[in-house]
């Protein structure tokens, strides 16, 4: 087979279409263009780039006017390169919402599932359908870049007796066929994704409640974390996510990386963020947006 390059995995021209261009990981009809088109609509135009710091780049050059990115699934946590990418390049969250992943089992047209002997995708969808390859156990797991991108070496390689865990729009865009629906472990298999934009980009969706993400540090000193905690709940406001992230260069030490309900602008988010950079070392607003349900 075949090898292919990452600079040829994916194309670094925009796919222009409506007013927006986003930039994510992945090819198309990968999960990430999935939220893009439901964060900006279904004409919104994409770059795909091979790996995460990529699409950070892309839209701090200009080359797009927004960025998604995943930061979170049910099953497989939090993707930490991209919680460390938004504290790297400041790029300020305005969007989130989630997609459904359903994992669907593509192959070539003339393709049979009792010819398959090994299936392709990233790793994390091949460990999601761990069910499906302890039931055919003599079909192969071959970890690759992407998933969608599985589908599209499919389609330009032909590898014989290979298949793709991908997307069903990954099907319909690389002319694949689907053999086998639905095969992940579990049906309630979200990911979380974030919408980046400049400081000036507004995106008006219907839209719920707002949140705003932060990121901080504290001293190394007893109660400080608890101290951090109590400047949120003394003014009645929902924390609905903290998770912690080595802070480089300084052993042992950590970043605290928290979801709030409510804007930045509001009161008691205002009292609780001016009382909480009081007692903390570090402290950066990651930026204040509505998921789009």
């Amino acid at each position: 087979m075949k090898k292919t390059t990452d600079a040829g995995r994916s194309s670094q021209t925009p796919v222009r279409v409506g007013t927006y261009v986003a930039a994510f990981q992945g090819e198309l009809g990968a999960f990430s263009h999935a939220a893009a088109r439901k964060l900006l609509g279904e004409d919104v135009g994409v770059l795909p780039c091979p790996h995460f710091d990529g699409v950070f780049q892309a839209l701090r050059s200009g080359q797009s006017t927004h960025a998604v990115l995943p930061i979170e699934n049910t099953l497989h946590g939090s993707v930490h390169e991209n919680y460390d990418h938004l504290l790297e390049y400041e790029l300020p969250i305005i969007g989130e919402t989630s997609i459904r992943i359903s994992h669907q089992l593509i192959a070539m047209p003339g393709m049979r599932f009792g010819d398959v002997r090994r299936v392709y995708s990233h790793p994390v969808a091949l460990n999601q359908c761990l069910s499906f390859f302890q039931r055919y156990s003599k079909i192969e797991k071959t970890p690759f870049y992407d998933t969608a991108g599985s589908v599209k070496m499919l389609r330009d390689e032909h590898p014989v007796g290979a298949a793709a865990i991908a997307s069903e729009a990954a099907a319909a865009i690389y002319g694949g066929i689907i053999l086998k629906r639905n095969i992940e472990d579990d049906r309630k298999n979200f990911t979380r994704f974030f919408l980046l934009g400049s400081k000036q980009t507004k995106v008006l969706r219907s839209a719920t409640q707002w949140k705003t993400s932060l990121v901080f540090s504290t001293p190394n000193v007893p109660g400080a974390l608890f101290k951090a905690m109590a400047c949120f709940a003394l003014r009645d406001v929902n924390l609905t996510k903290l998770e912690s992230r080595p802070l480089r260069g300084r052993p042992w030490e950590y970043l605290f990386y928290l979801d709030l309900s409510g804007h930045i602008e509001e009161p008691r988010v205002l009292k609780a963020l001016a009382n909480l950079g009081e007692i903390t070392s570090f402290l950066r607003v990651l930026g204040s947006y509505q998921p789009t349900q």
